[in-house]
């Protein structure tokens, strides 16, 4: 059963205003709460919560949300909008309130704090373009004419490949226009690639604040390349204009040679930059193991690359790319800086290929 309109707003607009309050709090100074958090302890929470999930839903429910490890549903992501875009799940306009906060409550625990802020970010960025597209109106709802591209902050589906479980593998699969989380766990052992977290519009004005989804990213990769010299600059724009996404949505398992400059070539003060921006991806899966991914980057580092296309003015639509043995990087601006394409991947465990096999 599908829940109002008025009621999908109310509790939307509860979670974004949780959001803000702890980005302020951030912004302040003020320093969250620690906790350790084992890898174990995470899986445990995760699980939980997504089993809550399936038990709030009726047969026909879970029936949607279910699919087998192995199967097509694995890689069937994009960024394309419904109905451009097939998508297989369960829907959030076709849940009920309580259904809608099981599975938010899922989202808040996978993910971590500030990946939580940034996956619910770009759901409300498609609801304002909806909106936009139909010419204002109710929350939630728009697209432009019938039958064609729907853009709304409850057109995201959930899926599940396996049976969540501590000890077997599989995956939580969450996604819509401009965002694929493809989450995939084993025991303790978890990896949030590929993934694509873009966002249209990337600055919007929301109960009188300024949203960025992807500011973070943007900022951080403009601050990077304007502190290199001359000398690295040269070597980190390439000569060729990047337009798109290189490795995006449906090329799974192809690789592309690294260009750019070498991390071994930058200050220990780039390098910790570079990694601070590469966090920005890594870093959305939960914190217990966004560490351990982080700490594998940096034993890679040496043998990493920063690569940059385009204008070097803050403001200007560039493209850049991160590569090492085990990450792939993406940031690809759409003829302005209004629309952002991004892609996460690891060449070696996507999908989780490195503790999934039999």
């Amino acid at each position: 059963m599908r829940t109002s309109v008025r009621t999908v707003s109310t509790i939307t607009i509860g979670l974004l205003v949780a959001v803000t309050v702890t980005g302020l709090a951030q912004r302040r100074g003020m320093a969250p709460v620690a906790a350790t958090v084992t890898p174990a302890d995470a899986t445990a929470r995760i699980v939980a919560a997504a089993q809550a999930v399936v038990a709030s839903l009726d047969e026909a429910g879970k029936g949607k949300v279910q699919f087998p490890f192995e199967s097509p549903q694995k890689s069937k992501w994009s960024n394309l909008p419904s109905p451009m875009f097939q998508r297989d799940g369960i829907r959030l306009a076709d849940l009920t309130a309580p259904q809608r906060a099981s599975v938010d409550t899922l989202l808040s625990t996978a993910l971590s704090r500030d990946g939580y802020r940034k996956v619910k970010e770009i759901m409300l960025a498609d609801g304002v373009l909806g909106r936009g597209q139909a010419g204002g109106g109710a929350r939630g709802g728009g697209g432009g004419r019938a039958g064609g591209p729907r853009f709304a902050d409850d057109e995201y589906f959930l899926a599940f490949l396996g049976t969540p479980s501590v000890t077997t593998p599989w995956m939580l699969q969450f996604g819509g226009h401009h965002l694929a989380i493809n989450l995939t766990m084993a025991g303790s052992q978890a990896t949030m690639a590929p993934s694509l977290p873009a966002a249209q519009p990337a600055i919007y004005e929301f109960e009188g604040r300024t949203v960025r989804p992807l500011g973070n990213e943007n900022d951080k990769a403009f601050a990077l390349i304007n502190a290199l010299n001359e000398a690295q600059r040269a070597q980190a724009i390439i000569g060729s204009r990047v337009a798109d996404l290189v490795l995006g949505a449906g090329q799974d398992g192809r690789t592309i040679q690294p260009e750019g400059i070498r991390a071994s070539s930058l200050s220990a003060a780039h390098q910790t930059m570079l990694l601070d921006i590469v966090r920005e991806w890594a870093g959305i899966q939960h914190d217990a193991f966004a560490e351990s991914r982080m700490a594998e980057i940096r034993t890679n580092l040496s043998d990493t690359f920063f690569a940059w296309s385009g204008p070097t003015t803050d403001g200007s639509a560039a493209y850049f790319r991160i590569q090492g043995p085990t990450l792939h990087i993406e940031y690809a601006p759409q003829g302005g800086v209004t629309h952002i394409h991004t892609i996460y991947r690891d060449p070696t465990n996507d999908y989780g290929a490195k503790f999934t096999k039999k």
